[in-house]
């Protein structure tokens, strides 16, 4: 990959490296953010498609076949959002990727909470954030998005690529895309207000296929939570009922029960 390949995502990133293979997109941009904090501005993008030892959330190992998918970390600086907002930001960056990716396929594509990306119900991208260490205003989002994949090469049965639902993948469009609302929306809920949390949570709420579905949530300490999934709290948590019991999961890995 070469950085001449991203004129759109070149012109709304603030920083642009392209590399030819990374480790972890994420750790990288981390470590150079962390040492060199003024060369890093709000935007700044690491992205390779032969990411080799990439991490999903709960310190999961992530990786694909050079050019099978594309690992995109994006570093947010957010001083002007307040903390009981910043829960949102990994969930707006879920709603942001599934508007990219939408544009490139005819398939139904919805956000699994909190931010997993589904095509026709199968999974397509993952996003984990992480605060740069000693700077609580700067967060580094890194996508995971199976773009070029075979039916071979899916690292589970229930996962999905563009290509498998017809796409032809461009992925600079899906950067610049991706980049685009991801920045309108933390431009949104920053603003002052209390209107500002309340349209995030719409913002998901439209985009989320967890909501009104029968759900197993697995939870820290081997503990599990069988519910319908009813709403999303003012600070992002899932709120799950049980009975006459509505429970807010703050973290957690859902399943869809079919």
């Amino acid at each position: 990959m070469q950085r001449a390949e991203f004129p759109r995502g070149a012109a709304i990133a603030r920083r642009l490296d392209v590399r030819e293979h990374c480790e972890s997109t994420n750790a990288e941009l981390v470590a150079a953010v962390t040492e060199q904090p003024s060369d890093y501005p709000h935007l700044s993008v690491l992205i390779t498609d032969d990411q080799r030892a990439g991490r999903g959330r709960l310190d999961r190992t992530w990786s694909a076949p050079p050019g099978a998918a594309l690992a995109i970390s994006v570093l947010v600086r957010i001083p002007s959002v307040p903390l009981s907002r910043r829960g949102w930001v990994p969930l707006l960056a879920g709603v942001a990727m599934t508007e990219a990716i939408r544009a490139q396929v005819r398939s139904d594509v919805t956000l699994k909470w909190p931010n997993d990306v589904l095509i026709d119900g199968a999974k397509v991208c993952g996003i984990l954030a992480e605060v740069v260490p000693a700077d609580p205003d700067a967060v580094v989002i890194g996508s995971g998005v199976n773009t070029r994949m075979t039916a071979e090469q899916l690292p589970v049965p229930t996962a999905t690529s563009l290509a498998l639902a017809g796409a032809e993948p461009d992925e600079d469009a899906l950067l610049a895309g991706y980049l685009g609302a991801l920045d309108r929306m933390l431009t949104a809920l920053g603003a002052p207000g209390a209107a500002a949390a309340e349209d995030a949570r719409e913002r998901v709420r439209a985009e989320c296929s967890t909501l009104g579905r029968d759900v197993r949530v697995l939870l820290p300490g081997d503990r599990v939570l069988d519910g319908v999934a009813v709403d999303l709290d003012p600070s992002g948590g899932l709120v799950v009922r049980r009975g006459s019991e509505s429970i807010a999961v703050a973290a957690g890995d859902v399943i869809h029960v079919r």
